[in-house]
């Protein structure tokens, strides 16, 4: 399919190209740390013509990997965004990391994405950011292809990988292509629906492959597979049953048209296969992504709500269409500022163009328009339907804001962020530093939404917390180094919460009388447990106008207010449900400000009645033992108040995982290598949150809980 792309010609030496909506794909990346999604989208720009030479994640020369910490450390910590060209198809790519601690990355790449390639290790199978960046995936509806790399490595399986799959992801993952040779002896694919063999040529570095006979030692195997895929395919196409069911032997057009289908409607998942370090399979992936991943236009109109009447919208991918368009991603760049990425869905976005943001109710005008390749720029003049750029000047514009046509406004749906898990106390060095560094942390805060800052106001000290260690130690990182901010931080710690464990009642009265008009709110509310994860929930019960419309809104806030700081240690109250049952107003002093203050008043006298307890983060962790260390491991794992929920048994490790407190998982890397000779691993991820111990409630509010 040919791309329609009209030039523009170059004005201020910017040239413009623009892809018909069939030839785009938007694609993510995505994978647990270490499974080569980096090398793997390396690969994908050296043989798209994008870079002309191959970057190494070990080496810190990959492309999407270009921040300082993602090259010191060898991960990727940010998404990076970049486009190349394929058969004629622009792909739109995003790299995601895979450590758990920059899950929000995932989150909002996946939130506008239309296609996923997921990465999974042939040794490792399913691992445990494999099965959370599936279920991000699940929560958008993101059509899927999956991956399965490293199939060169001692102990790669792909059946088992491909099992996997099913059991732990359930996921309907069919095959369609199959690895030609194992481990040292990988030389390329079988592909099942051309079935013909595809070896990659060494001395090209896998630029130059050819397609042969499949071997006589895996024709059996791998007419077998290809029957597997036909009855997979039939079995969930009604279309391709019929012709299936007839007798009839389907082309590839007819393999490809179903699986194409059946994709676009998250019924399958096809499998390929390949070594991305040794340059295999690739290409046949790349093909795989023109073929099965769906254009913009396929996907199902973006619906959103209208910001006035709140009646439900939908926007169709249309470039004559009005303007709705997604901020996603908020980058501060120390050349050209705040850097907004945009996901436009309908309409144009034209540089030097005001769109209008209904979350601040302002109109912001559009500086430039760049097309973004890692943290290389392309100015462009404009961006349609369909298109990923980033955007300067949009100073009021935060990840998750919709900018939209005035004339036709639209509030897209925004995008969920789990709560930090772990804080830490940071001071300037000197008072000159202070406003400085508020000015980094409210920046920073902008580019993350899971980095919270806030001022402890028993202690003076101001707090900021994230999603785990690793997460903090990155943001301090580039607080000295890329900002050049001297600040002294504390340990981390834990971010526990606080909820009630009974159901309780509570009445608030805001008075305040002054020789003019006075101030008179009252509200009564009714607080009950939730279940765990609902966060705060409040409703609207008041009957009769005891308190008028408009200041039922007011009243809300401050419920919400005062369940930023618990009874117990001040740490922020979860999982219940407030009711406002009943209050009170004064025809003349009432007002927006009493009804807030009494709102919260309420609140606090309620909680006081409501057993209020602390809840601690819940660790998902998962270790790979060698068998003659599982004892030790188990044991430690009991000592730190963990349980043991499931085990597997690999041919020389055992698999173990395991809820643990995050309180008692400080130091563990040290604590494993120590107990297993550095032969063990382990990962984590947040779980859930639930009620501490009695006895560790007691030392940690008495200050006397012990350190590991």
């Amino acid at each position: 399919m040919p791309l329609n792309v009209v030039a523009q010609g170059k004005r201020h030496g910017i040239m413009e190209t623009h892809a018909s909506l069939d030839t785009i794909r938007n694609i993510g990346i995505m994978a647990h740390i270490d499974a080569g999604k980096t090398t793997a989208t390396e690969r994908i720009l050296y043989y798209t013509g994008k870079t002309y030479k191959i970057g190494e994640v070990d080496e810190g020369t990959a492309t999407m990997d270009w921040m300082a910490e993602e090259q010191k450390r060898g991960i990727t910590i940010t998404s990076a965004a970049t486009t190349c060209i394929w058969r004629g198809h622009r792909i739109n790519i995003i790299d995601t990391p895979g450590h758990v601690d920059f899950t929000v990355e995932v989150e909002r790449s996946l939130r506008v994405l239309d296609g996923a390639v997921a990465i999974f290790c042939g040794v490792e199978g399913v691992e445990p950011q494999s099965e959370t960046v599936w279920r991000q995936a699940e929560r958008y509806r993101v059509p899927r292809l999956a991956f399965v790399n490293k199939m060169d490595r001692v102990g790669a399986d792909f059946d088992w990988a491909v099992r996997r799959m099913r059991e732990r992801l359930a996921a309907n993952a069919v095959p369609i292509q199959l690895p030609l040779g194992a481990e040292a002896a990988f030389s390329g694919i079988v592909d099942l629906v051309t079935m013909r063999a595809v070896v990659h040529d060494e001395e090209t570095r896998g630029a130059s492959f050819r397609e042969e006979e499949i071997p006589p030692a895996l024709r059996d195997r791998a007419s077998a597979a290809r029957d597997r895929m036909l009855e997979a395919v039939a079995s969930e196409d009604e279309a391709f049953f019929d012709l299936y069911a007839a007798g009839r032997s389907p082309t590839e057009g007819d393999i490809r048209t179903a699986l194409r289908r059946l994709v676009l409607a998250n019924r399958v998942v096809p499998v390929l296969c390949g070594s991305a370090l040794r340059n295999k399979g690739i290409q046949p992936l790349l093909d795989a992504v023109v073929d099965y991943l769906p254009s913009p236009e396929e996907m199902p109109p973006v619906t959103g709500t209208h910001p006035k009447t709140q009646e439900a919208v939908e926007r169709r991918a249309d470039a004559a269409g009005p303007l709705a368009a997604l901020a996603f991603k908020v980058v501060t760049d120390g050349f050209v500022g705040k850097l907004v990425y945009l996901r436009v869905y309908s309409g144009t976005l034209r540089k030097g163009a005001q769109a209008y943001n209904p979350a601040v109710r302002k109109r912001q005008r559009v500086g430039r328009l760049l097309r973004m390749h890692a943290n290389r720029r392309e100015d462009v003049n404009e961006a349609t339907a369909g298109e990923i750029v980033a955007a300067v000047g949009l100073e009021r514009t935060v990840t998750g804001h919709t900018l939209c046509d005035e004339r036709h406004p639209i509030v897209l749906e925004s995008m969920h962020f789990p709560e930090p898990v772990i804080s830490m106390a940071i001071e300037p060095r000197t008072k000159a530093d202070r406003e400085k560094l508020l000015d980094v942390l409210h920046r920073l805060a902008e580019e993350d939404p899971t980095f919270k800052t806030k001022m402890n106001e028993e202690t003076g000290q101001l707090i900021i917390s994230g999603m785990g260690e690793l997460h903090l130690e990155i943001l301090k990182d580039r607080m000295l180094r890329e900002f050049r901010l001297s600040a002294k931080v504390g340990r981390p710690e834990v971010a526990y919460r606080e909820t009630i464990t009974a159901p309780c009642s509570g009445e608030g009265r805001f008075i305040r009388q002054t020789g003019g008009r006075g101030q008179y709110g009252h509200v009564c509310v009714d607080l009950v447990p939730g279940e765990r994860g609902s966060g705060i929930v409040v409703e609207d019960a008041v009957k009769g106008g005891a308190i008028p419309r408009e200041f039922i809104k007011d009243a809300a806030e401050g419920v919400r207010e005062a369940c930023l700081a618990g009874p117990l240690a001040g740490y922020s109250m979860v999982d219940l449900k407030a009711v406002i049952t009943d209050g009170s107003y004064h025809e003349v002093d009432s007002s927006d400000v009493a009804f807030r203050h009494a709102g919260a008043m309420a609140v606090r006298d309620a909680i006081r009645r409501g057993a209020p307890a602390l809840l601690e983060p819940i660790m998902d962790v998962e270790i790979t033992t060698p068998t003659d260390y599982l004892g030790d491991i188990i044991s430690d794992v009991s000592s730190r108040r963990g349980k043991v929920r499931e085990m597997e048994a690999r041919s020389h490790a055992h698999i173990i995982r395991a809820f643990v407190p995050l309180a008692e998982m400080f130091g563990y890397a040290t604590a494993i290598r120590s107990l297993t000779r550095g032969r063990a691993s382990y990962s984590m991820e947040p779980s859930c949150f639930e009620k501490i111990p009695r006895q560790a409630e007691e030392q940690l509010l008495d200050g006397t809980r012990p350190q590991r």
